[in-house]
């Protein structure tokens, strides 16, 4: 299921397309697409279910755009991204942030494309696209935190070359405690020891190997 974009906004859009990903047109958010989010994120309930054990806040949409990150978490942008298809209905979204922990580490913080897509093909396409963008705009990694047992994104993850570097334990999330498994993908040739030389954050626990996962 998609939800619907208004002419207007999709004329407004049309020509600030940030890429292209097969069908799919790539926009940044802002204030005034507040409502069509909250729609998508009511019409798609799997994701919050799955991570919060309960469907989207209703203000889930305003805070996506401006809830601020941890303080002490230094970034350059929190990108709020659309996914459009050629009808002009919004068909997923993400979060990514760029130059978080350090710089050249871009972080995904939340990536969904509409439940009827499942298993189109559509949500490997977009982030196959959505990487090599963040790779154009200076990334040389993609890292992301996965929720143990949300088996459907473990395996697309692992599937797109992610790698475990550490388990973080007791994160309270809506309605449940999750443990997620913090991962990264490098883009442009580095390996794990330089990754979590440069994330503190991100080194694994005593007894826990970088490879793990």
């Amino acid at each position: 299921m998609t939800t619907r974009i208004d002419g207007a906004l999709g004329a407004r859009r049309a020509p600030a397309a940030l890429f292209a990903a097969g069908a799919f047109c790539v926009v940044e958010l802002d204030d005034a697409d507040i409502p069509e989010l909250q729609r998508f994120f009511a019409a798609n309930p799997d994701y919050f279910l799955a991570v919060n054990g309960q469907p989207a806040a209703d203000d889930e949409a305003y805070e996506e755009l401006h809830g601020a990150l941890p303080s002490g978490w230094p970034h350059t942008k929190k990108w709020i991204l659309g996914f459009v298809d050629a009808s002009g209905a919004l068909a997923g979204m993400a979060n990514v942030v760029s130059d978080l922990l350090a710089t050249g580490i871009w972080h995904i913080g939340l990536f969904m494309v509409a439940t009827g897509l499942h298993g189109s093909g559509a949500a490997r396409s977009l982030h196959q696209q959505l990487e090599r963008w963040v790779r154009g705009q200076g990334a040389q990694w993609l890292r992301l935190g996965v929720v143990e047992g949300n088996a459907r994104a473990e395996r697309f993850w692992e599937r797109s070359g992610y790698v475990e570097v550490r388990r973080r334990h007791g994160m309270a999330m809506g309605r449940r405690v999750n443990t997620v498994r913090v991962m990264v993908k490098p883009l442009t040739g580095g390996s794990l020891p330089e990754y979590v030389a440069m994330v503190e954050r991100d080194r694994p626990e005593p007894g826990q190997a970088e490879s793990s996962g």
